[in-house]
């Protein structure tokens, strides 16, 4: 088993050294005997990068059927423990039904056992696990599954019944080659530098984070002077703490202390507020390096969403933040616990930071934690129900930041921010809060406010005294009305107004807010459609979500656009109503509109998601006075539910125009289009061989993945002479066609061109997986006179009613002489129902059988 079912990669840095004990841990999962292994080592030994070189080593080799990673921290909780497996079994959502600690590890335990021969990773373990409380089947020779954990303690080790290993650090010379490998080539060459260069890797004490942390700070600096400043520097701070830990914080701190950005420090510092070993994503990270004001204001959002990238990356080469991928294979940002260790120290003296999150607190700190020169505070993703008057800080003159999103709080006290003058970014996300009081209109400082996902907050205070307010989130609220106030905005630039429950939009209020980069609504409220005139005056925006109530209320707004020549960066607009949502980030929705009073005008938003939903009157996309023939940058193409749509483009549309439509196009979605007939159709019907002239070769040439479904018109899904525009095809999907004959057809003229003995080839060199369900009248896959040239085949999945498919068509390989029914594509594998496979005729070839690989479906 390999891929997503048995996990993962995990990106890793690269490993110097440390042979000996990857392969002593190597050699103790392969042998039977060995069940529990606990691998153990100070801080930035390299303890998870070697874990992470074994995990991916393991997936490649299969022996496993599961390779498991879970990253734990020093304040984990069971349950906490519990959903990071379940997550990295993709089957949390059985877990999330259940709060019963007990029946929750009941339930964990028979996913493990289902999971078959896995090895389970706990990362960073800092106390002992019980295995029992958590879920996980004590690990057996029997079941050949295996435990490993990676801690700083022994001690942890020894308790939990593990094979030690100790990682020990880095030899000189092998911390010399990591250093060298970091710092770069010039360095290296320097007769003048490396006498000092050695003295500095060694006061790293062979620790792989240190060196590259410190190599990253002085990378390409050739001054000697400045090397040997930053020796003395180095010897100077780890000569005054005492402690392994206290020394590798200090080594860290010289890394930090070197940043010259004074903003950089800052936000690299704002990463230690999230929880520990928390995964951030990084577009959030760089919206809340927006809102503390850690990235200069400039002409544009999108600029400075570029320079939070350039943060980004500037910390990620200097290997203070890791580059990292969730469990779903998402991109995100971490801090190595060392790393945040060093961060912590630092805002524990200047700036002053309060941080307690992800520690289950149940609580707010008691009152004299809440010093006044505290700056911010951090207490998210807690367990937080209330404030009582006792606890609550008294004077908090200096604290800007407060951080409470993911606690179950449901009440605020009035008297909560009367001491807070300073205060600039609240974030409130993800609270039971049904109501804020009245005292937030005291905090004349505050710049942002956000309420995200507070679906029981129905009832906000007077905003007019906020008149600092830049960013405005309340996204997923129950609010029916806009809050009072609010034309008073006037520095807003980001309001998200993503509710379900607001019952209008008053005429008026968006063109007083002349700032706003960022506006969002929901675009299934058809109570908030936007009116373009309203609109007009919004000259700065970049990011909008949002309805329009038809298609001249859309040109309106697009027109106005054209004129003031502004192009929105990011969108997802609708058209009438629809529940398909774009998923892209730049999407138009037209749903249910049935006349369209002239052409739509789609410049100058470079559509590049288009999603039509039952707009009946529509014969088809493209045609000669359709605007879509304009939509080059179209990437994705969904047409569902709409009964007039006879074929996708119209052959006329290119005679009389030198666009190529759909020229970028990666996926095309086609559902319930009762009379489609074909993509593309010469006005008196479907074109044959001779029509290839006139549609342009870059049409449907970027096309991956076609999907039909339930289109009951359709006979011939791929004409032969529309092949060579679909070089770049990865899949094919179709399903409940009850007319379709066959997949790839070749026209009765073009077989007689050949000569009835010739074999016409079917080229599409990328096709990965052709997937046919429901097809009771599909005969072939291809002309009985073709052959298929399909090298990257993998999968061919035949499901319910396909009976009259009778065969497998021929292949020939794209380079060579193989010969029909003599050959298959290497990793193909054709998976269906055993009754469908034994029902296939083969008198073509009787041992074209035994060429091909047949799993059937669940086996």
């Amino acid at each position: 088993m390999d891929g997503p079912s048995a996990g993962l990669p995990l990106p890793t840095s690269e490993i110097v050294g440390e042979e000996a004990v990857r392969n002593e841990i190597w050699a103790c999962l392969m042998q039977e005997e060995v069940s529990k292994i606990g691998v153990w080592g100070m801080a930035g030994v390299g303890k998870t990068t070697i874990m992470k070189h074994i995990h991916n080593d393991l997936l490649k080799q299969q022996r496993f059927e599961r390779v498991i990673w879970v990253t734990l921290s020093k304040e984990f909780s069971v349950m906490q423990v519990q959903d990071n497996i379940a997550s990295a079994l993709k089957a949390k959502e059985y877990l999330d039904k259940e709060e019963d600690k007990l029946r929750r590890a009941a339930i964990l335990s028979e996913m493990l056992k289902k999971a078959g021969k896995h090895v389970l990773i706990l990362d960073d373990v800092w106390d002992k696990v019980s295995l029992e409380e958590v879920g996980i089947p004590e690990p057996s020779c029997s079941t050949g599954c295996k435990l490993v954990l990676t801690t700083r303690s022994e001690h942890v080790c020894k308790y939990m019944g593990c094979k030690v290993i100790k990682v020990k650090p880095l030899s000189e010379e092998e911390a010399l080659i990591l250093f060298l490998n970091k710092v770069g080539p010039n360095i290296v060459q320097s007769p003048n530098i490396m006498p000092t260069l050695k003295l500095v890797v060694k006061e790293c004490a062979g620790l792989p984070l240190t060196i590259v942390v410190v190599a990253g700070i002085m990378k390409g600096e050739d001054n000697p002077l400045i090397w040997k400043n930053a020796l003395g520097e180095l010897k100077e701070r780890i000569g005054k703490v005492e402690g392994v830990e206290a020394e590798v914080i200090e080594r860290l701190k010289f890394s930090f202390d070197h940043l010259k950005d004074e903003k950089v420090k800052y936000s690299f510092l704002h990463c230690a507020l999230y929880p520990e070993d928390f995964e951030i994503e990084k577009d959030e990270l760089i919206e809340c390096w927006i809102d503390e004001g850690f990235i200069d204001d400039m002409g544009t959002r999108q600029e400075m969403k570029d320079k939070g990238y350039v943060i980004l990356k500037k910390l990620g080469d200097n290997c203070l933040l890791e580059n990292i991928t969730n469990v779903f294979g998402q991109p995100r940002i971490k801090m190595h616990d060392a790393v945040r260790d060093m961060a912590l120290s630092i805002t524990s003296i200047n700036p002053r930071y309060i941080v307690q999150a992800g520690l289950q607190l149940k609580e707010l700190p008691k009152r004299g934690k809440w010093s006044p020169d505290i700056e911010k505070v951090s207490l998210m993703h807690n367990s937080i129900t209330e404030f009582p008057v006792d606890v609550l800080p008294i004077k908090c003159q200096l604290l800007t930041t407060l951080l409470l999103q993911e606690n179950p709080i449901k009440k605020i006290p009035y008297s909560f921010f009367t001491n807070m003058p300073c205060l600039s970014v609240l974030n409130l996300s993800s609270t039971k809060i049904k109501s804020l009081p009245n005292s937030i209109s005291e905090l004349k400082n505050l710049t942002t406010l956000l309420l995200r996902c507070c679906v029981e907050l129905r009832d906000l205070p007077c905003l007019s005294m906020l008149q600092e307010l830049k960013k405005l989130d309340l996204y997923r609220t129950k609010i029916e009305e806009v809050p009072e106030g609010m034309d008073m905005l006037i520095k807003l630039r980001y309001l998200d107004l993503r509710v379900r429950t607001l019952k209008e939009i008053p005429a008026g209020l968006l063109p007083k807010l002349v700032h706003l980069q960022h506006l969002s609504f929901e675009v299934d409220n058809e109570k908030t459609s936007l009116k373009a005139e309203e609109m007009e005056p919004l000259k700065k925006l970049e990011c909008l979500t949002g309805r329009f109530e038809d298609i001249s209320e859309f040109n309106k707004f697009i027109s106005s656009m054209q004129q003031s020549k502004k192009n929105l960066i990011k969108y997802s607009l609708h058209v009438g109503s629809s529940s398909l949502h774009a998923a892209g980030d730049k999407g138009v929705t037209i749903g249910r509109v049935q006349n369209w009073e002239g052409e739509l005008i789609m410049h100058p938003i470079e559509i590049q998601e288009l999603n039509i939903v039952k707009c009946d009157y529509l014969r088809n996309l493209v045609d000669d006075n359709s605007s879509f023939k304009n939509a080059i940058d179209l990437r994705v193409c969904s047409i569902w539910g709409c009964e007039g749509i006879e074929c996708v483009v119209s052959l006329s549309s290119f005679a009389s125009s030198s666009a190529h439509p759909f020229q970028s196009l990666e996926v095309l979605d086609l559902e319930d289009l009762p009379k489609l007939s074909a993509l593309i159709m010469k006005d008196a019907g479907i074109g044959s061989e001779t029509t290839s002239t006139l549609a342009p070769s870059t049409t449907f040439s970027h096309l991956k993945e076609i999907r039909i479904y339930s289109c009951s018109s359709m006979k011939t899904l791929l004409p032969h002479w529309l092949l060579p525009n679909l070089q770049n095809l990865e899949k094919i999907h179709v399903e409940i066609c009850r007319q379709l004959v066959e997949i790839l057809g070749a026209a009765t003229s073009e077989v007689e061109v050949k000569g009835s003995d010739a074999l016409i080839k079917f080229h599409l060199p990328k096709l990965r997986e052709l997937d046919l369900w429901f097809l009771p009248n599909l005969k072939s896959i291809c002309s009985k006179s073709g052959v298929m040239v399909c090298d990257s085949l993998q999968l061919i999945g035949v499901a319910g009613d396909c009976y009259k498919l009778k065969r497998i068509p021929p292949f020939v390989p794209l380079v060579g002489n193989g010969q029909p029914f003599a050959y298959a594509p290497p990793s193909l594998a054709i998976r269906s129902g055993k009754e469908w496979w034994e029902s296939l005729e083969w008198d073509d070839d009787p041992n074209f059988k035994n060429v091909l690989r047949f799993f059937p479906w669940g086996g």
